[in-house]
């Protein structure tokens, strides 16, 4: 269908062509009057929205809106983790039509994403983590999700440089899976983008929705900086600004937005070959295929709309790091950046209709949001082209808040900072 798919036979072409032949990698286009689908955001989760509306269901007169540049939001900003070791029914099918997506991602959309399948492993420090950690393992084995517990000395056989035996919190074991790994953030925006693109999507960029038009409690179009747009559908996958985007339409969503920092060291030798997690601390970190030690933590608890944190968030970080790895203190740290988190009352995601016809919902995803973009986008492209949910996003409901059916994935109920 791709009359330049990227190939081996169309790199090797190149090279003898100077590399002046290659296109560029979607259109810059003007928006049209009108679309059948208008998405609300340029990110991971829009962009995976317009690549399964077209190649899935068909839906071609798409139009993707963002602020800024594609790549310069969450989809640009995160620590590259996937994963689908969750416990509860409402997230472990979800997550792991992700991971399944995620296998295949490069092929589906000729793109390559940098998949790396290294693993990702929880470490706990007591009895009772390991037995918390055992039950997950055995929920998730038993939704067909592959996990693996470890004691302390398959640990110290996998990362002989951990402090073990002399920590404040000495490491007991942990919960792997295999499977988990890293993917190239940006990669994914542009391979979305690319994809989405030759099958007709419109993705206009610098373009900012400043109002959602309603006629008789219907939604028909939007208003932005670069004119009004009609659209038979319009679907919101603004991240950290659903709340400011929903609220141009009456809405009042169920969530906060808060700010996640994440950083870089200085590129170092091979150290560490998956991800790794501190079980004593909010403290998660890899290495990237520059040699950079990528890692982050905890949200800043405040509420706030700028991507940039404030430096106790930084220090606690840090102090996880060292408690958990001592050596890393030599290395530099090269640079920070932040996040905006949609956070939800429980910690699990929305992807729903709303209460206005022709408007869905997309938000919600915590700390959640990278590793679900494919399934995220194929289920809320589902959901908009069918206009029923996806047998593994039946739960993620936006009135199960007032219904009493949270899925409340890390036990800590109503409030998003401590999830």
């Amino acid at each position: 269908m791709f009359a330049d798919k990227y190939s081996i036979f169309s790199v090797i072409a190149q090279a003898f062509n100077g590399q002046r032949g290659w296109k560029p990698a979607w259109r810059d286009v003007a928006p049209q009057d009108e679309y059948d689908v208008v998405i609300i955001g340029g990110g991971g989760h829009g962009l995976s929205t317009a690549h399964y509306l077209a190649s899935r269901f068909g839906v071609t007169r798409v139009a993707v809106l963002e602020r800024g540049y594609i790549g310069s939001g969450n989809i640009g900003r995160n620590t590259t983790i996937i994963r689908s070791n969750y416990l509860l029914p409402g997230n472990t099918a979800f997550y792991e039509l992700s991971m399944k997506l995620w296998e295949g991602l490069e092929q589906d959309i000729n793109y390559n994403a940098m998949v790396s399948q290294r693993g990702v492993l929880n470490l706990y420090h007591s009895d009772g983590q390991r037995d918390a950690y055992a039950r997950r393992g055995n929920a998730m084995r038993l939704a067909g999700v592959d996990a693996e517990l470890l004691d302390a000395a398959a640990v110290e056989k996998m990362l002989p440089f951990l402090d073990r035996d002399n920590a404040r919190f000495p490491i007991k074991g942990g919960l792997i899976q295999r499977r988990g790994g890293t993917v190239r953030h940006d990669a994914v925006a542009w391979g979305y983008a690319r994809a989405a693109d030759r099958r007709g999507v419109d993705i206009i960029q610098h373009c900012e929705v400043t109002g959602i038009k309603l006629e008789n409690g219907r939604a028909v179009g939007v208003e932005t900086s670069r004119g009004p747009i009609r659209a038979k559908k319009i679907a919101m996958a603004a991240a950290g600004n659903s709340s400011t985007v929903a609220a141009m339409a009456g809405l009042r969503l169920p969530i906060e937005t808060h700010v996640l920092q994440a950083f870089v060291s200085e590129g170092i030798k091979p150290f560490i070959d998956g991800v790794v997690t501190f079980g004593a601390g909010h403290f998660y970190i890899s290495q990237s295929d520059k040699g950079g030690l990528v890692f982050g933590g905890d949200i800043d608890g405040y509420n706030t709309y700028a991507q940039r944190g404030n430096l106790p968030v930084v220090e606690d970080v840090l102090e996880s790091g060292m408690a958990l790895m001592p050596r890393i203190g030599r290395v530099r740290l090269l640079r920070q950046w932040g996040g905006l988190m949609d956070m939800s009352m429980d910690g699990s995601p929305i992807i729903d209709h709303t209460p206005i016809q022709g408007l869905y919902l997309n938000a919600g995803w915590c700390y959640g949001g990278f590793k679900a973009t494919p399934a995220s986008g194929y289920c809320f492209a589902h959901l908009i082209a069918r206009d029923e949910p996806h047998e593994v996003a039946r739960e993620l409901r936006l009135d199960r808040f007032a219904k009493g059916l949270v899925v409340d994935e890390k036990g800590m109920g109503a409030q998003p900072n401590l999830h």
